[in-house]
């Protein structure tokens, strides 16, 4: 799972890391002050926000540690004390508490923690495909203990990744193709890229680190029995008789098996997943209703959490934080959109 990235930066996540409580199980940054994303060069990308999210698995023991040593970073709910904090954390939103615009080590930071409990949860399942998804891409990892659940919880969900992009992909397609489908994932039904985010977001992120993408997905590729993998010629095929897609459908996380279900299944029917999911595996229509059963998901975590958000980040940071996206956005809009011919 550990990824090549930028060069000399090491040094830097470490010491950004020795600044919190160290009972941490994984650790990892992403985004675009991680990894290059098209249209910005080095200089714009010391300058971006680094994000990070920690997993802990006592997220109130951890919280008490990280008030005594950085108090400054909680907004105003810091006067509710840490178990408070870990309640707004694990019953609200995407079960992440999200720490905004803070200055350490020369670098301005954004970190998320999460319960290890609801990671796993999230990755096997895609719950709320909040964190799942940005494990979608390519990230920077920086901790990860020797939790043999949560490891098969990293490998599962980009299985599941892979799967359902299958199930939205034509038969023949190229590497890129499945990694664009794979990168918008996440982003599927997130009201934010309507208003707030960059709408070439998906393809900046594809561009510049096919090569993070191929290191994170060649052997479940390889290994797949759903799809012919020719990597030398970047070319995919995959398995779309009804039989195929049905295996595909039976692989998908819990949560979106339900999602899509409930899409299909007209009140009062109450058949069982596996005679729906038998239903859409021959429905030409059947990447479609995947699709729209991920942004059901993505919908409803992207603005409960977006809403939590406000009151862990405090309106001044949000206005703040929403106002630098905004101008993402209006730059995106004067860039000319990424093609793939």
């Amino acid at each position: 799972m550990t990824l090549p990235t930028l060069h000399n930066t090491g040094v830097i996540y470490r010491r950004i890391l020795s600044q919190f409580p160290q009972d941490i199980s994984l650790a990892f940054a992403y985004g675009s002050g991680v990894f290059k994303q098209h249209g910005t060069n080095q200089g714009q990308m010391e300058k971006n926000m680094l994000d990070f999210v920690f997993a802990v698995d006592d997220p109130v023991t951890w919280h008490t540690m990280n008030l005594l040593q950085n108090r400054k970073h909680y907004s105003i709910l810091k006067l509710l004390g840490p178990t408070m904090i870990s309640s707004v954390q694990n019953e609200h939103g995407a079960s992440v508490y999200y720490n905004t615009l803070v200055p350490v080590d020369g670098r301005i930071i954004k970190y998320g923690v999460i319960s290890t409990e609801s990671l796993i949860d999230d990755l096997m399942h895609w719950k709320t495909m909040y964190v799942a998804g940005r494990l979608h891409k390519p990230v920077r990892m920086l901790v990860q203990n020797e939790n043999g659940k949560l490891r098969a919880a990293l490998v599962a969900n980009l299985k599941s990744a892979v799967t359902a992009s299958f199930l939205m992909l034509p038969e023949s397609f190229t590497e890129e193709d499945l990694f664009l489908q794979i990168a918008g994932l996440s982003y599927a039904g997130d009201f934010r890229m309507v208003f707030g985010e960059d709408k070439s977001k998906v393809a900046n992120i594809v561009k510049d680190n096919i090569q993070h993408f191929r290191i994170l997905y060649s052997n479940i590729l390889r290994d797949c029995p759903q799809v012919v993998y020719k990597p030398q010629q970047g070319k995919l095929e995959a398995d779309k008789s009804p039989e195929g897609q049905f295996i595909q459908l039976m692989a998908l996380p819990r949560t979106l098996q339900q999602r899509i279900t409930k899409l299909v299944d007209p009140p009062g029917k109450n058949r069982d997943v596996e005679e729906i999911l038998l239903q859409v595996a021959q429905d030409p229509d059947c990447g479609a209703v995947v699709q729209q059963g991920i942004s059901s998901i993505v919908k409803s975590s992207s603005i409960t959490q977006s809403i939590k958000g406000i009151a862990t980040a405090g309106m001044w940071k949000t206005v703040s934080y929403s106002s630098k996206k905004l101008m993402k956005m209006w730059k995106g809009w004067r860039r000319k959109p990424l093609n793939y011919g």
